[in-house]
């Protein structure tokens, strides 16, 4: 990846964590899950009013010739609900951007992917349709969409032709006036825009007419020019159109520039979700998650087990590192404590940034309900953890002590999802059977990562120095984030 897409994913994985990421999404972002662009939605139209699209710039043009000819808009809007009422795949992109923590997105399409998707992620979405649903907020959301020229649902009100956006600052000024809001404060990705769009020229000159100066830092996509796209049937190059084309996008990159929008060039569009899949995993690297359950701490004292537990708790959360427990057995009090310590501690710092608790549903009588409910609820915690961390590992069963089988089921799925295991060996019971089995199969686990493994090795040797322990944890931790961010 080139220098400006890895400054790129450091700016916005620094934007996603201040909770100032935005999204504005295009017709391209649809694509590829079944839904026409522009263009193709105006080519029968075109066709019909004796246009040949492919000759056409101006596209909303052709939306208006079309009402004008029908006198109303009837047909154009049930063409609408022919091309965005049918029945397509939610697409890679559009679930990996509602696994990411992004609040706030913007789009001009009319679909419902983007909503959707988030949904799909257990995740409470708040959608914007009219102006009127801008003066209230859906309890508890994840997540606001921005549906500015608005919906499907809706396709009377959709802003298609150029009598809509001749009124648009009349019917839906309260999006403009939104808009420049965010623009203002947070740092926005443009996906799914080709910047031939006919929308963008309208949003673009109302973001510049309306920010002024004062512009914050904003991204696109734009796939490079390729030669490849030049050449025709017999193999020959047309070197005057290929030249062209990319004298145009060199132009469209620095006029971008003048809405503080700046280009990252991609050989492939595949390559966006490559970039956003390392976004991904990057944010689940600070999501750690400490699978643990004790009954008994043999061969370690209590007391000495519960410091170790809350020192390392509290080591994670100083390194910005956000904690997740499923509140077991003897080890969720001392991880609360530890995390609620560095909390408490230091100015500023918001729990739920750095503590999330998952206690398991109790009192459900039926065992195989139980068991499904559980395993359910262990996959959900899990999806989002970059590190898992196991410590000790016992539990009660009619009065005789036994390794959790439940922490092993956690391992299972921890390797399942990619996340790293990380198994305190010398704490005993599963986490030692866990370490053991890694330990068979390093490679498999750590590929070959010599340093890492040798960390690892460490974790399994007898001691009950908790200090000297928690900094052989942290290092690994390191060493597992550092090598991730080396393979960029």
């Amino acid at each position: 990846m080139n220098k400006e897409i890895l400054e790129f994913i450091e700016t916005y994985i620094h934007a996603i964590k201040e909770d100032s990421a935005a999204i504005f999404a295009g017709a391209g972002l649809s694509v590829n899950s079944g839904y026409v662009n522009w263009k193709e939605l105006m080519r029968d139209i075109a066709e019909e009013l004796g246009l040949d699209v492919d000759k056409e710039t101006d596209l909303i043009e052709i939306a208006q010739f079309y009402r004008n000819s029908k006198s109303g808009r009837g047909s154009i809007n049930q063409k609408l609900v022919d091309e965005f009422t049918k029945n397509v795949a939610i697409s890679e992109n559009h679930k990996l951007l509602a696994k990411l923590p992004i609040k706030t997105f913007w789009t001009t399409n009319y679909d419902n992917l983007i909503e959707k998707a988030i949904e799909q992620s257990s995740k409470i979405v708040d959608v914007k349709l009219t102006s009127d649903s801008l003066s209230y907020a859906k309890k508890r959301r994840d997540a606001v969409v921005y549906k500015m020229h608005g919906d499907i649902s809706l396709p009377n009100d959709a802003v298609l032709t150029k009598d809509d956006y001749e009124s648009y600052n009349e019917k839906r000024q309260m999006f403009t006036t939104a808009l420049q809001g965010d623009l203002v404060s947070k740092t926005f990705l443009f996906w799914g825009f080709s910047f031939d769009d006919p929308n963008l020229e309208y949003i673009l000159s109302r973001i510049r007419i309306l920010l002024g100066e004062s512009r914050r830092d904003h991204y696109c996509f734009f796939k490079t020019v390729s030669q490849e796209d030049f050449v025709d049937g017999d193999g020959k190059l047309n070197s005057e159109e290929y030249i062209y084309a990319c004298t145009k996008q060199q132009l469209k990159i620095q006029d971008l520039k003048r809405y503080s929008i700046q280009a990252l060039l991609v050989k492939d569009y595949s390559q966006i979700t490559d970039v956003f899949k390392i976004i991904y995993k990057r944010l689940k690297e600070d999501n750690i998650f400490i699978s643990g359950a004790a009954e008994i701490y043999h061969p370690w004292e209590k007391e000495n087990a519960e410091k170790f537990i809350y020192e390392l708790s509290k080591k994670i959360a100083e390194n910005g590192i956000k904690v997740i427990s499923g509140f077991g057995t003897g080890i969720g009090s001392s991880v609360i404590n530890g995390v609620l310590s560095y909390v408490y501690a230091t100015n500023g710092a918001k729990m739920d940034e750095n503590l999330v608790l998952k206690p398991f549903p109790q009192n459900i009588v039926d065992f195989e309900e139980r068991e499904k409910l559980w395993y359910a609820y262990r996959n959900d915690m899990l999806s989002d953890v970059g590190i898992v961390i196991f410590i000790f590992g016992n539990k009660l069963k009619n009065g005789e002590m036994i390794n959790s089988n439940g922490m092993m089921e956690e391992f299972k799925l921890a390797v399942e999802k990619g996340a790293v295991i990380i198994p305190i060996g010398c704490t005993g019971y599963i986490s030692k059977v866990i370490w053991d089995k890694v330990m068979e199969e390093p490679d498999r686990y750590y590929g070959n990562n010599e340093e890492l493994i040798k960390c690892i090795e460490k974790l399994g040797e007898e001691n009950n120095n908790y200090g000297i322990l928690i900094e052989t944890i942290m290092e690994t931790i390191k060493i597992i984030r550092d090598k991730r961010r080396k393979r960029l």
